[in-house]
């Protein structure tokens, strides 16, 4: 039965085609696209709560915009002005510049910056900026993405975060892999040392002495790692690697490792030595997923911290370097918590690629 507490939704023609031509138009302002499905979806029934689980959102937002269409109808989707000195651009031109900025790019560049846009719809730069603001658009940036073709993926991400989120009992989890061609350099003049008002200053350039490879397992549990340094990253080296946390971890443990499909993980000499090792089961990461590995964030603060404003002349500098470094991190360590479970990473998965689609990618 209906819920009588609901205020009644009935769409003319007319509003039905606009709400469906604004929920579709590819690139369109999402807030208004999501708007317009919600009222499009309140015109079949339903109450708010099935409503806002199917679509992904809270309770609120649909009965806030039921309410407001019932009340303007179309007019009550829009975004209300703001007090303030009258406005001197119209509806019309604000609209003008958001979808030919989603949805087309300059005869000349690959996208819009204020000035091009200011001279292809005649208004000024700083009006331009303030439309981008308002609606989050920075034509400028680009982040990358990519999604797992894995045809595992669900699986594997379950029993990956399976284990960060419940670890066996008697057992350890350590998160491993390997920091490959890690470059020993030094600037071809000395770093200027930062002063008030001037910020430390090093060459652009700089000189190359070899490299180094590092195998790392991060133990999620204590945030402890076990670290080994190679010249080279073959199977003979991981094989080394395996030895190595072989002596490190208590031998009544189980060792459960999470790792990435890379070829030297798999050859015939690593699952010999595994065969022989019962007390290790591996646990493979998607394809593409190097989200997945909790050690992944650890190389990140090895990188930020110590190596990217390092300068060595050597290899063997570099190796004391990061050693020291692993040295004082297990002096004080600090483990990463996962919080999100499997349900909820495939969930926002499953909301973005919904999103892109209705977008029209």
């Amino acid at each position: 039965m209906p819920n009588p507490k609901l205020e009644e939704l009935v769409l003319s023609q007319e509003e039905a085609e606009t709400l469906r031509r604004w929920a579709r138009r590819p690139k369109t302002a999402q807030a208004l696209a999501l708007r317009s499905r919600i009222v499009l979806r309140c015109a079949r029934g339903g109450s708010n709560t099935e409503i806002a689980e199917e679509l992904g959102v809270q309770r609120g937002t649909v009965a806030k915009w039921r309410s407001r269409f019932v009340s303007d109808r179309l007019d009550g989707l829009l975004d209300e002005p703001r007090p303030g000195r009258p406005r001197t651009i119209t509806d019309e031109q604000v609209e003008a510049v958001i979808v030919k900025t989603l949805e087309s790019a300059p005869r000349d560049a690959t996208h819009w910056s204020t000035r091009s846009m200011a001279a292809e719809s005649g208004l000024t730069q700083s009006a331009v900026s303030r439309i981008w603001r308002a609606f989050g658009l920075q034509p400028h940036r680009q982040d990358s993405w990519k999604l797992s073709k894995d045809p595992q993926f669900v699986d594997k991400v379950k029993d990956v975060v399976g284990l960060y989120l419940a670890p066996p009992e008697r057992a350890v989890v350590l998160c491993v892999d390997e920091k490959s061609q890690i470059q020993a350099l030094d600037r071809t003049a000395p770093i200027l040392p930062m002063m008030p008002g001037t910020p430390q200053r090093a060459t652009h350039d700089y000189t190359r002495h070899g490299t180094s490879s590092l195998y790392a397992a991060l133990d999620i549990a204590t945030g402890k790692v076990i670290g080994s340094l190679h010249a080279r990253h073959r199977a003979i080296e991981f094989k080394k690697f395996l030895t190595t946390i072989d002596k490190e971890v208590p031998d009544d443990l189980t060792v459960h490792l999470v790792m990435d499909n890379v070829s030297t993980h798999k050859t015939p000499a690593i699952q010999r030595w595994l065969l022989a090792h019962p007390r290790f089961v591996v646990h493979f990461t998607p394809t593409s997923s190097s989200w997945l590995n909790l050690v992944e964030r650890w190389f990140s603060e090895l990188t930020t911290k110590k190596l990217q404003r390092g300068a060595h002349t050597s290899v063997r500098a570099l190796n004391t370097d990061i050693r020291a470094w692993i040295k004082t991190w297990n002096e004080n360590p600090k483990p990463y918590v996962w919080v999100k479970t499997a349900d909820q990473i495939l969930g926002s998965i499953a909301r973005y690629c919904t999103r892109i689609n209705d977008s029209g990618h």
